[in-house]
């Protein structure tokens, strides 16, 4: 899929995939097919990577220049088109005259920039403008979802740590610990997308750092690298409550199973003493005048009930119970 956009009035435009490409400021390639990409290759002479080289970890592959493109690539958390939270390979191809960006996933930003690329801080005049645009949108989209997995991390605690009289259940105990792996791993998404994206601002601002253009974008790349090691060390926070929760909730889980070892371990003591008195009175010896008594059997039963509530009131009073 191609989404071509060009620049009508300081907007962003969105125009039919079938226009020239040479007229777009911004073209985006969503999971594009052979021919869009020989399309771009053909008309733009920008060659597009494939997910292959996106998702090679070499610097050398993640920031290069070519005939006059820079290549960027960074990882970014999104969906798939079935709804899956993934994260992935997005590559940044910047020019003079237009910005490229290739994914094989749907990051929101990609989604929201484009309606409001005027009203950001950087504008959307001119390709670099643009691109920061974009990755100021990115940022914000990380702060979000930090903020979303606050808000998890806060419900579960209030869970988990409430001194309430009724005791969590263990499905109850399941459900937060899975909740609680899920924003850790939200967090470990943002975590990865906040160091990509610094490491590009990093490579962008030493590739413009001459120029008119680059004494123009150069503060608001600093912003945004100040925003980022903000966004770090909430992130890194968020990890340490996430680790807490995480042993919380086990601790919990141990709680309650040696709750459940306790009551069967009661059970069996309890029973103990009725066992040992009908274990003495089933030996077959000749001489048990227990056993002519007429009322031998009762006295049994009765001798059998009184240990069992003999050991319930001694656990009780030692508060074993």
């Amino acid at each position: 899929m191609i989404h071509i956009h060009r620049l009508a009035d300081r907007r962003l435009e969105r125009v039919p995939p079938g226009s020239d490409l040479r007229d777009a400021i911004w073209i985006d390639l969503y999971r594009p097919q052979p021919e869009q990409a020989a399309r771009v290759a053909g008309e733009l002479g920008i060659e597009v990577p494939s997910l292959a080289d996106m998702e090679e970890i070499e610097i050398s592959n993640r920031f290069y220049r070519e005939d006059g493109a820079d290549y960027m690539t960074v990882i970014l958390p999104g969906q798939t088109p079935d709804g899956r939270h993934v994260t992935g390979p997005v590559t940044f191809i910047l020019t003079p005259e237009r910005l490229v960006t290739v994914r094989h996933h749907a990051p929101r930003p990609f989604d929201t920039y484009p309606t409001r690329a005027d009203r950001s801080s950087t504008g959307c005049g001119t390709p670099a403008r643009l691109f920061l645009g974009l990755v100021e949108e990115i940022v914000a989209r990380f702060a979000d979802l930090l903020e979303a997995t606050g808000h998890a991390l806060d419900a579960i605690a209030a869970r988990v740590y409430a001194g309430t009289n009724e005791a969590l259940t263990s499905e109850e105990l399941a459900e937060a610990l899975r909740s609680t792996g899920r924003q850790g791993e939200m967090v470990a998404r943002v975590r990865l997308g906040l160091l990509t994206v610094e490491r590009m601002l990093s490579v962008f601002s030493l590739w413009s750092d001459h120029g008119d253009a680059g004494r123009e974008t150069k503060p608001f790349v600093k912003s945004m690298l100040r925003d980022m090691q903000a966004l770090e060390v909430h992130a890194d926070f968020l990890s340490g409550r996430v680790g807490l929760a995480t042993d919380t909730t086990l601790g919990m889980v141990n709680l309650s199973q040696n709750q459940t070892v306790r009551i069967v371990s009661v059970v069996a003591v309890l029973f103990l003493p009725p066992t040992l008195i009908g274990t003495v009175y089933g030996m077959n010896f000749h001489d048990m005048p227990e056993l002519d008594w007429t009322w031998g059997y009762p006295a049994a039963l009765a001798l059998m009930l009184l240990s069992a509530l003999g050991t319930w009131a001694y656990f009780k009073w030692r508060g074993w119970l």
